[in-house]
């Protein structure tokens, strides 16, 4: 540790959603591993990713009452109801569990100050709790910079009526560009449900509540964003600490590779499953495919990618949860005669229900990814040096797959609705050629290059260090 001195306690509190549990818990490790008291606050919905006993041991943990029933609402058509459902309910409990913190706090000889607090930036209603109770506040931004720049961007965008609404816009307007935002086009734009003035209301508050922090912290490097991060730092006129892949900077790694909404033991006989197969497996033939936590198709869209992906003739293990394809229940929604016990009839192809991603994507088999393009799946493929198909269904995704297929050239774009010629040409494409050793030899660069970032004199490294000292700061 370079600062042998007590470090300021730091509480942490992640959104309740798959992807952005994952980045925060990584920040926890990584602060803890530099000397930070570390207490994190969470919902009691999908509380099960949160794994505490066993693999956060030295964390305090306070569960915040939600009133929210844990069943798998939260579905890309529910999320802007359920986090204003989330910030409506919590503020109030919010508030007395950091009351009592900071009560215990002024009791406790083991720090030198009062602590401070990370929120989730989805958090929008607890940064005016934290300032009531003197508290600073800095706020995680899981998704990449570019996606920041927009969501501060849109509501100025749609006043201006270069957005209209998406029922509105025809095909070629689309395509047009956002000269605000570039290289994005407006069908790249953040976009989640079907109302727009709850969007904006939506993105409004999150943007409020960045620009009413003390500091920002996103899981970026500047190896990948130099440009957008010197746009935030710029039109903000706040510190911003580009710490990421926040996952390679977990210690040890495993710290965060098992949180995870499935069940323990589920996980660990899909584990076995996954890796057993992959190792029968040739070197970069295997096409690795999840959508995530959240995004769902519907049956003719899920159709098409079976059936793309069983003639195509490679390879894959595709990840299908429950909620994949909307309104159906996965045994009904595969094509007849093409899979069985989880197994494509001709053999080339595994169905599990859930896998260890970043260690398949580790995986000397993996050839490639197809993924919604999360940000969280994008960093994971780049730090191992995957290159990407991209399906992108909702918020951010379609930014990440322009930056994918364009800036870093490093995806090949395909996009709902989906036709099984076109599946298998991507596949084809990805595996088979030579645009896709270029994609994969682009990938191993941006992989070299991030893991230079996390090492010691990296930027990532460098601003990790600054934000220690700005915690002991502020």
């Amino acid at each position: 540790m370079k600062n042998q001195r007590r470090r300021r306690q730091v509480l942490l509190f992640p959104f309740p959603f798959q992807g952005h549990i994952n980045p925060m818990l990584a920040l926890a490790s990584m602060l803890h591993s530099r000397g930070s008291p570390i207490t994190i606050f969470h919902t009691h919905y999908n509380s099960g990713a949160i794994d505490r006993s066993s693999k956060h041991p030295s964390y305090r943990f306070i569960e915040i009452p939600d009133q929210v029933s844990n069943l798998r609402s939260s579905s890309q058509d529910h999320v802007l109801s359920l986090i204003r459902l989330l910030n409506d309910n919590c503020t109030v409990p919010f508030h007395r569990h950091l009351a009592q913190v900071l009560s215990d706090t002024d009791d406790d000889t083991v720090t030198d100050c009062r602590p401070c607090l990370v929120l989730d930036m989805h958090w929008y209603k607890m940064n005016p709790v934290a300032k009531f109770l003197g508290v600073p506040t800095l706020v995680l931004r899981t998704g990449s910079a570019a996606s920041l720049n927009g969501f501060i961007a849109l509501p100025a965008l749609y006043r201006k009526g270069i957005l209209p609404s998406r029922a509105q816009v025809a095909e070629w307007e689309m395509e047009a560009a956002v000269e605000e935002l570039p290289p994005l086009k407006v069908k790249d734009m953040i976009a989640v449900g079907n109302d727009r003035e709850q969007l904006l209301c939506f993105v409004a508050l999150d943007a409020e509540n960045v620009r009413t922090s003390a500091g920002i912290i996103i899981n970026t490097s500047d190896t990948l964003e130099s440009a957008e991060l010197e746009k935030l730092r710029s039109d903000l006129s706040l510190p911003v600490f580009a710490v990421g892949p926040l996952h390679k900077f977990a210690t040890p790694p495993e710290a965060t590779n098992s949180s995870s909404l499935w069940p323990v033991q589920v996980r660990q006989d899909e584990d076995r499953m996954c890796m057993e197969w992959l190792d029968c497996q040739d070197p970069r033939s295997v096409l690795y495919v999840s959508f995530g936590s959240l995004a769902s198709m519907g049956r003719s869209d899920f159709t098409e990618m079976a059936c793309g992906l069983a003639n195509s003739g490679r390879p894959f293990l595709w990840v299908i949860r429950q909620g994949s394809v909307k309104g159906q229940h996965l045994d009904s929604a595969l094509p007849d005669g093409l899979f069985g016990n989880g197994t494509m009839r001709s053999g080339i192809g595994k169905i599990v229900e859930w896998a260890p991603q970043r260690d398949v994507l580790a995986h000397r088999a993996v050839g490639g990814f197809w993924t919604h393009c999360g940000w969280n799946s994008t960093l994971e493929a780049l730090t191992e040096g995957v290159p990407m198909i991209c399906t992108p269904f909702f918020s951010d995704q379609m930014g990440n797959t322009r930056y994918m297929a364009d800036v870093w050239k490093v995806g090949v774009e395909l996009r709902v609705p989906l036709e099984r010629g076109r599946v298998e040409g991507a596949i084809r494409r990805m595996l088979t050629t030579g645009d896709g050793e270029s994609m994969r030899a682009r990938a191993e660069e941006l992989q070299r290059l991030l893991a230079n970032a996390n090492e010691e004199g990296g930027s990532s490294c460098q601003a990790a260090d600054d934000l220690l000292s700005f915690l002991s700061s502020i």
